[in-house]
């Protein structure tokens, strides 16, 4: 057993070790959120919302999308998705799990470990996780074309700059109900940027790029990168297809 002093030297250099780690991770998280933290902001419902929202979805050729029946991705290279849009079901791959989402009916998901069918009693957890990888990570990709799905408010807000931005909020629907984006467009009306006033986020007006814009074989416009601060987000080689 150690005797008190050796044992107080011993909490002591513990006790810088946790300090050295944690003050310069608490002092840049209040640098950023003093720069970058922001209220929401409020902004008027109604038909020059929806409009500004029609706006962006013609820039981005929804007809192309809705008519696109697969699309193929992969977020941050770790999460990969086989999306058979129009048959309600997506293939979702990480690690050494497959998950097959079946939208019409969750019972009728399948998971697949190390290529091998899995019914055990995690199963339900392994569908729940693929949900949720695909609830974050298609919206990376799609959010544009949702922006009129059942719950969604529309509000026209006009930034500093006197420019129109369009923010976008989801109460009801995915992981996170509640969450709210505000979307800057050029001035044919595709996005730029949005900034997210979202739960998983504790500082809310945080900036994220929607660039490297493709036009899928289907014809639908999709972007390939994102920049979050100093982070940037790879969409993989990104696949739309009319079938």
């Amino acid at each position: 057993m150690a005797k008190p002093s050796k044992l107080k030297k011993i909490l002591k250099i513990i006790g810088g070790i946790i300090v050295f780690f944690t003050l310069p991770t608490l002092l840049l998280f209040g640098f950023m959120y003093l720069k970058y933290n922001e209220d929401l902001p409020t902004g008027i419902q109604g038909e020059q919302a929806d409009q500004l929202a029609t706006k962006m979805l013609q820039a981005l050729n929804e007809d192309a999308y809705l008519n696109t029946d697969y699309l193929e991705w992969t977020f941050k290279g770790n999460h990969h998705y086989k999306w058979y849009k129009s048959d309600r079901k997506c293939e979702v791959y990480w690690d050494h799990f497959t998950v097959i989402l079946d939208f019409e009916n969750s019972n009728n998901s399948s998971v697949f470990v190390a290529e091998q069918a899995y019914d055990g009693i995690e199963k339900q957890k392994y569908i729940q996780k693929a949900q949720s990888y695909f609830n974050n990570d298609s919206f990376w990709l799609v959010a544009p074309y949702k922006v009129f799905d059942s719950g969604t408010e529309r509000r026209l807000v006009t930034t500093e700059g006197r420019k129109e931005a369009l923010l976008v909020t989801y109460t009801s629907g995915g992981s996170t109900p509640g969450d709210s984006y505000l979307w800057h467009l050029d001035t044919e009306g595709k996005p730029q940027s949005f900034q997210m006033w979202v739960a998983i986020l504790p500082i809310k007006g945080l900036e994220a790029t929607w660039e490297n814009w493709i036009t899928t074989d289907s014809g639908a416009q999709l972007p390939t990168f994102h920049k979050l601060l100093f982070l940037g987000i790879e969409m993989g080689d990104v696949k739309g297809l009319q079938l």
